[in-house]
């Protein structure tokens, strides 16, 4: 075969420089500059604010177990300024005796929604020879979520007292005593106030599940000090006792605290008229129907038990990095000003309400100031930690 002796002519591209002048012609500069100038106005909005050079730097990743407090750390606004800070959190949600029960292995930071949680994980640190530091950024009381027709209710039937004013109150005053003898004695919806509320479901507030929740937890504490007559158990036959006599009126739903929440502010939440929820998720969510609406939610409202006690989420590092993460969202203003938004009542390093911004915040919002922290009548305690989880074991059927 021949071989294949002809050429191609080589293909030369001439590259022509623009004429002099060309940048600047009136329509080139009137179809680039508008283009130009966005670019550095965001530019300078994203130096202002400090993220101009975030995905060119170092983002430290802290991993964390939490309970209803994720809903800090889900906030948008949270996540970027914790950016800001060259800090990104990576977090599993769980109820908060779930968290004082699993392995910490791989993890910088546990976040349990109470007191009795918290200690079990720090006994557990002091067994394996660690100490670390707590803190307490901030709190939420528990309260109980219902509606306004049930309220009301309650309300002519002398169980319940409005504590705020104007059109259609937002908060009550529950008589725990009172309430739990209408649950007791199984009364029905329908049986109060002649009617008003025409349900033959059992007057109860639903919880979720007490092997699990603090919120849970808590609750059938303080239905525990009412029945026990304003005490607390101090032997494990007393503890035993009591929490026996209070199982019937502990309603358990058995869903963590979000879900319980999420079911409690749909449409079809009305299944369970009285749910135990935390305040902030209550005024958060108040808040983000104030942007909305510029208006209220009135048909959901709060009851707050006339005996309470405080429920401070309790931040505690695993590590030097949620070490660092626990002093930055206990100092860091942007943080704070983020948790109050969010509906937290900040605290201050003695774990006391820190200044008038959580009042202010709500104001500025249109909605009612809870008086909970200053306007209670019984102060709750809670059972020695070994007691009150005896309690919860017998209470919640928990293995």
């Amino acid at each position: 075969m021949a071989a294949d002796t002809s050429t191609q002519a080589e293909v030369h591209l001439t590259v022509r420089r623009p004429p002099a002048g060309f940048w600047l012609r009136p329509r080139l500069l009137l179809s680039v500059v508008p283009f130009v100038l966005v670019f550095a106005v965001g530019l300078g909005l994203l130096a202002r604010a400090g993220e101009v050079l975030l995905p060119f730097e170092r983002i430290t990743v802290v991993e964390g177990r939490l309970a209803s407090k994720a809903d800090f750390f889900a906030d948008p606004q949270v996540q970027r300024i914790l950016l800001r800070h060259h800090v990104r959190v990576h977090f599993t949600q769980g109820g908060s005796r779930d968290i004082a029960r699993t392995a910490l292995d791989g993890l910088d930071f546990v976040f349990p929604s109470g007191q009795p949680a918290g200690d079990l994980i720090l006994e557990r640190l002091k067994e394996q020879g660690r100490s670390t530091t707590v803190y307490k950024p901030f709190t939420s009381p528990i309260a109980l979520g219902t509606y306004r027709d049930y309220a009301e209710a309650l309300r002519a039937a002398g169980l319940a007292t409005p504590v705020d004013d104007g059109a259609g109150p937002l908060y009550y005053r529950l008589n725990l005593g009172d309430f739990l003898t209408a649950v007791e004695q199984r009364r029905r919806w329908r049986e109060l106030a002649g009617g008003a509320v025409a349900s033959d479901n059992r007057i109860t507030a639903w919880s979720p599940d007490i092997c699990r929740s603090n919120s849970a937890a808590t609750y059938m504490a303080l239905v525990a000090f009412v029945r026990n007559r304003a005490d607390v158990p101090q032997s494990d036959a007393e503890a035993e006792r009591l929490a026996n006599e209070v199982k019937p009126l502990v309603g358990v739903f058995g869903l963590p605290q979000a879900d319980l929440f999420n079911s409690y502010v749909t449409p079809e939440g009305k299944g369970q008229p009285i749910v135990v929820v935390y305040e902030h998720q209550f005024l958060a969510y108040q808040a983000q129907f104030h942007a909305r609406t510029q208006t209220l939610d009135r048909d959901r409202v709060l009851l707050y038990p006339s005996v309470n006690f405080r429920t401070d989420p309790v931040y505690i590092p695993l590590s030097r990095t949620g070490e660092e993460l626990g002093r930055l969202i206990t100092t860091e203003p942007d943080l704070r000003h983020r948790a109050v938004a969010l509906g937290f009542r900040t605290l201050n390093a003695d774990a006391e309400p820190a200044g008038p911004e959580f009042g202010d915040y709500l104001r500025s919002q249109g909605i009612p100031v809870p008086t909970f922290l200053t306007d209670v009548g019984t102060n709750a305690q809670l059972p020695r930690l070994d007691l009150l989880e005896k309690m919860i074991t017998i209470t919640g059927n928990c293995a």
